[in-house]
């Protein structure tokens, strides 16, 4: 039972607040911080539940604290254990918060001394922010559950009890109980000769911030790639999978050239059910990929090296909280341009570049000016105020390119480097970069960035108008084919569509969209097949484009729809439809039989799109 003394405790010790502390977390890590965590689970899929323990090793700060806050969402807390000097486990008076809808609950846990270790006792509820829970009949062979997590950015409080922060790093392992047939994965090392007998066991031995937490439990092969690499996917779409990523090792070796050694022993990754609502996630040791990136050409692999540039700017080098996110993104976005570079050449990255800084500027038009911004002053408290999700990517590449030309990358890529190795496993914030760009680059050359325009990069909407433009020649000359195009100049069999890489194809399709017109559509459908690509990214920007024309492609775009759960392809194409009237109860149908294969959080963003309708 819970003393009566315990709320007033509680109450008193927590009415002061760090000025800089995560507003999206409970924690008090000014306090005591999580240096080590432990879980001990057993995955129930008829209940669609974890349940065991989690077992943290703390770090005590304030040596006149005698609180414990963990972050939790929709957790069933069974009871609380310390660890006492003379080795024996004990109980522990704990309460949990009232429920707020974005943050869940804290848990309080109430101590007579400072603990080493405390163990919480738990299990997940069925609908768990950042589990989910597949049916047979939601995966490739049809013959058993799938069940895999999305903790970032902050829902891994919804299936551990953790100080759910990026300030907050800790090494973690973890013993986990699965159904026979099934193979668990995590973002850990991962013992490919594992059978799970006696459970599966992991150990992450370099520390991550809550975020990179993850697991998946499935019908589960694996395929080496290379001496440090290596792909898990279902079974069914492990050979397709294992080619599109031959390349991975290269990859890695392209960016230690540029970045200095890769610090988490393997790169490994897992081709997640299409559910999956990223292009892909992170997690050290185990990135999380979706299956539309399997283009059948290792054409899309840009986004593989988008999440292996993360092993330096994210998961190296972390946003101290998601106020800084920009610390992430968008240095990973530019790390991404340079290891393409590398690799596929200076045409090849030019064009990608071009792509991304022209989606960027055709985004503005969306986005509040308020948060067109990389960096906030003062908003520590109010995250509806952070920088805009999306924007940061592109920006901050865009900004970090601009001091390397200027600077030339003799003198940027060692400073670029400094940054990673200097705050190597540490959180960091924008005043923090500023600092060490001021006294590692601009003091000694102010003339490469003035403070004014630093401040303009940092601080003001939009893109600053000395930003200098990519400009691909091969682009340039798909330009004057497309605006002949549309005016009706150039019949589209004479386009050059064939020989057209994927990044061209998207290009020439970002630029139609809302111009072209349905005969137009239609026959470029006829021409290239478009709605029949196996390129996800082309079938994407080609349904997009065709919806917005009022061309029919409602036969292939519901098997799309039916089968590919990315937000970034399925939010905007259903809100497409639901402009259109002739389309609009199409969609809702759709949606009815769709919605179940969604992933949560792209379940939420629809059903936000159709609330508005």
């Amino acid at each position: 039972m819970i003393k009566k003394t315990f709320s007033a405790f509680v109450l008193s010790a927590c009415l002061t607040f760090a000025a800089h502390a995560d507003p999206l977390s409970y924690a008090r890590y000014d306090q005591v911080r999580t240096t080590d965590l432990h879980l001990d689970l057993k995955a129930d899929f008829s209940h669609k539940i974890l349940s065991g323990y989690a077992e943290l090793t703390l770090n005590w700060i304030d040596k006149s604290a005698r609180t414990l806050v963990l972050d939790t969402n929709e957790l069933n807390i069974a009871k609380v254990q310390v660890l006492n000097p003379d080795g024996r486990w004990s109980a522990a008076s704990f309460m949990l918060d009232k429920f707020d809808a974005q943050k869940g609950r804290a848990l309080r846990i109430a101590l007579p001394f400072q603990p080493q270790k405390v163990r919480v006792y738990y299990r997940t509820a069925p609908s768990a922010a950042a589990l989910q829970w597949m049916a047979p009949e939601q995966t490739m062979s049809g013959k058993r559950p799938f069940m895999f997590s999305q903790s970032q950015d902050i829902n891994a409080r919804s299936w551990a009890p953790v100080q759910d922060t990026p300030a907050v790093r800790f090494t973690y392992s973890a013993r986990i109980d699965a159904p026979a047939g099934l193979r668990v994965v995590m973002s850990a090392e991962n013992d490919q000769q594992a059978t799970g007998a006696g459970g599966w066991k992991f150990k992450m031995a370099q520390p991550i911030p809550s975020y990179l937490l993850a697991i998946a439990i499935g019908e589960i092969e694996v395929r080496n790639l290379g001496p440090r690499s290596a792909v898990y996917a279902e079974p069914a779409r492990i050979e397709a999978a294992a080619y599109e990523l031959a390349d991975t090792e290269k990859m890695i070796s392209a960016a230690e050239g540029l970045y200095g050694p890769y610090r988490w022993d393997r790169y490994d990754m897992i081709v997640l059910p299409p559910s999956f609502p990223y292009g892909g996630m992170e997690n050290p040791r185990l990135t999380f990929l979706t299956p539309t990136m399997i283009a059948g050409d290792r054409s899309l692999v840009d986004l593989i090296a988008h999440e292996l540039a993360h092993s330096w700017s994210g998961n190296l080098v972390t946003n101290a909280s998601w106020k800084y996110t920009w610390l992430n993104e968008g240095f990973t976005t530019y790390v991404t341009t340079r290891i393409v570079e590398k690799l596929y050449g200076d045409e090849v990255a030019e064009m990608n570049l071009q792509v991304e800084q022209e989606e960027a500027l055709a985004s503005l038009a969306n986005i509040p000016a308020a948060k067109q911004v990389l960096a906030t002053r003062g908003a520590d408290n109010d995250p509806s105020a952070y920088p805009d999700g999306s924007l940061i990517y592109p920006k901050g590449a865009w900004f970090l390119r601009t001091l390397e030309q200027r600077a030339g990358r003799e003198v940027f890529d060692p400073f670029l480097r400094g940054w990673f190795d200097s705050h190597a496993f540490k959180s960091a914030t924008t005043d923090e970069f500023v600092d060490y760009l001021k006294k590692n680059l601009l003091d000694a050359h102010p003339e490469y960035m003035s403070a004014s325009e630093l401040d303009e990069w940092l601080y003001a909407p939009g893109i600053p108008a000395t930003a200098k433009r990519a400009a691909s020649p091969r682009l340039a000359a798909l330009d004057t084919q497309r605006a002949a195009w549309l005016k009706g100049e150039l019949p589209t069999a004479e386009l050059n569509g064939k020989n057209w890489i994927a990044l061209e194809w998207m290009h020439f399709l970002n630029d139609i969209d809302g111009k072209a017109s349905a005969a137009q559509m239609q026959e470029l459908d006829q021409t290239f097949g478009l709605g029949k690509s196996g390129n996800n990214e082309i079938a994407y920007r080609f349904y997009l484009s065709s919806v917005k024309a009022g061309y029919n492609v409602r036969e292939p775009l519901g098997k799309f729809l039916n089968s590919v759960g990315r937000k970034l392809f399925v939010v905007p194409l259903y809100t497409a439809l639901l402009k259109n009237p002739n389309e609009k109860d199409w969609a809702k149908a759709v949606y009815a039989k769709a919605r179940s294969h969604y992933h949560p959080l792209t379940q939420a963003a629809v059903d936000k799109a159709f609330k508005k309708q």
